[in-house]
């Protein structure tokens, strides 16, 4: 038997499968999505039961309590979780992006101190990176970490950080001697305040927080890697596994406004016939139908690549993260439409799809960012390929 057979022979045998994570958020996540955006918060017991079903800690070993996924695996969970809940898939975004750079780049004292309390929902984590002036330019970083005998004082902003109001921990970076570097922050630190941000477009639950440091010490030994290691090493690879995540729970969103046009195209009678049965209407699902198998394929070849640790996966990444983002929110804009006046009411969710949707064309990466970033990688690849 080859490595590649025996290998997706233990994967096929050791892993949740997409009906079990299918399952699940039927059962939790869909039919209460609508209450979590209207009140703008994912409840802790619904967080809890993320955790108990392991999914908070999905990347993480099982010998530090997580399921230790394959990527590919992990892409149809965050796929299905989109398909429920975008503010829910972003929770286990953000989960996901500190876990993996504490597993990749944490020293061995943050892997026993935070690894096993992420898996089990102990601890929320947090990706502080946007700031106020600082979005997709990360050389515009104002947040400063002075060294201070053997602390680091910390001084800044953060903006837009999702699940910000209840994180226990953050991954927060800063410009340490003018080098891009890593940090994890507790929530309880002096000089650490924490502001809600509510009203948002889309994503409304995901509880977003503004997060200010003040003279905020913390000890060396939560440096993450070392000093200027930042964003060439931290931050590039919690972005690119954020960018993934992204990428599958959009087609997560795809799916769902394809279910729910299909729905009601079947049921909806006009002139005579249902809704389905009109040319430009069939016409509209079948792109949707199309789009959401493309993205699929694009995301679970990214995912298959970084199983494989091919380097190649960054690029696919953005090209899966770029496709799936415009395909969801065309989606959602023809699910509206089919939908009607309907599409527009709260009474239906496809109003919801349609924010977040829109939202997935800014977070991780702007759609405009990854359009130059894939356009780098084409005159790369046909400069070494001349």
């Amino acid at each position: 038997m080859s490595g590649h057979v025996a290998r997706a022979r233990l994967r096929s045998e050791t892993t949740p499968t997409r009906e079990a994570f299918r399952e699940f958020v039927s059962r939790e996540i869909s039919p209460h999505a609508d209450l979590f955006d209207r009140e703008e918060r994912i409840p802790d017991e619904v967080i809890q039961k993320i955790a108990d079903a392991g999914y908070l800690g999905a990347v993480i070993p099982a010998e530090s309590g997580g399921l230790g996924l394959d990527m590919v695996s992990l892409g149809v969970l965050h796929e299905e979780m989109g398909r429920g809940c975008s503010s829910a898939r972003s929770l286990l975004t953000v989960q996901t992006m500190v876990a993996f750079a504490i597993l990749k780049y944490g020293s061995r004292g943050q892997r026993i101190a935070w690894l096993p309390a992420l898996a089990a929902g102990r601890a929320i984590a947090g990706f502080a990176l946007t700031e106020p002036s600082a979005g997709s330019d990360v050389s515009a970083m104002q947040m400063t970490a002075a060294k201070r005998d053997q602390r680091f004082v910390l001084n800044g902003c953060k903006q837009w950080i999702t699940f910000g109001q209840i994180a226990n921990v953050f991954l927060v970076f800063a410009k340490c001697d003018g080098k891009s570097t890593a940090f994890l922050v507790e929530r309880d630190r002096p000089g650490l305040s924490i502001e809600p941000i509510s009203g948002m477009l889309g994503t409304r639950a995901s509880l977003l927080a503004r997060l200010t440091f003040v003279e905020c010490e913390i000890p060396r030994e939560n440096l993450i890697s070392g000093v200027g290691f930042g964003m060439a090493a931290v931050g590039a690879a919690a972005l690119d596994l954020g960018r993934y995540s992204v990428a599958c729970g959009c087609t997560g969103i795809a799916q769902a406004c394809l279910d729910a046009s299909m729905q009601h195209a079947d049921s909806r009678v006009q002139f005579g016939a249902a809704l389905r049965m009109h040319q430009l209407v069939s016409s509209l699902l079948s792109q949707i139908a199309v789009n959401v198998k493309a993205a699929r394929l694009l995301c679970r070849h990214a995912g298959e690549l970084k199983d494989a640790g091919d380097p190649s996966t960054v690029g696919e990444t953005l090209v899966a993260k770029y496709f799936a983002s415009t395909i969801a929110t065309k989606a959602a804009a023809d699910a509206v439409q089919i939908h009607g006046a309907l599409g527009c009411s709260s009474e239906s969710s496809v109003q919801r799809y349609f924010r977040d949707a829109k939202v997935m064309e800014i977070i991780e990466g702007s759609s405009q960012m990854q359009m130059l970033m894939i356009a780098e990688e084409a005159y790369a690849s046909n400069g070494a390929a001349a």
